[in-house]
């Protein structure tokens, strides 16, 4: 079946960003890594740790990526601005505009911030989760967890 033979409201949906589904957390998803993968780029350019011809390549898909968010935004009828989830007393979820660069400190960091800052320092995460039910315990989970921007 070809893009002519299906109706329009497929190829083009004219949803309003509260009929989107989970196409606005989806696209806050991506955004989210695609800025920290941006810090991290920002980081290793900062510290001459990259090529001339890396850091091309990297800019080239940022902005690509970043231009596929825009128009999957568009496309599902959401503003951009509102992929800033407000996450109350932890801040927001992205820097505002223009308001991060990495290593720079800041009086009121965003979730991104704040991971970007995690993964040049690492950081390990352990636990363990038991679930069941009428007093069985049916599943154990350990959780071992390194997060970094440098391979270990």
């Amino acid at each position: 079946m070809t893009d002519d033979n299906l109706p329009h409201s497929i190829i083009h949906p004219t949803t309003s960003n509260k009929d989107a589904g989970l196409a606005p957390l989806l696209l806050t998803l991506i955004e989210l890594v695609r800025q920290l993968m941006e810090a991290q780029v920002i980081r290793r350019m900062d510290a001459n740790l990259l090529s001339e011809d890396e850091l091309e390549r990297a800019a080239e898909s940022l902005r690509q990526l970043e231009e596929q968010v825009m128009k999957m935004c568009d496309i599902f009828g959401i503003d951009p601005a509102d992929l800033n989830a407000d996450l109350g007393d932890f801040g927001t979820l992205l820097p505002k505009d223009g308001g991060y660069y990495p290593g720079e400190p800041s009086s009121n960091p965003s979730i991104v911030e704040l991971l970007d800052r995690l993964l040049n320092t690492g950081i390990v995460v352990e636990g363990s989760v038991d679930l069941g039910l009428a007093q069985l315990s049916l599943i154990h989970a350990k959780l071992r967890l390194v997060l970094t921007s440098k391979q270990v």
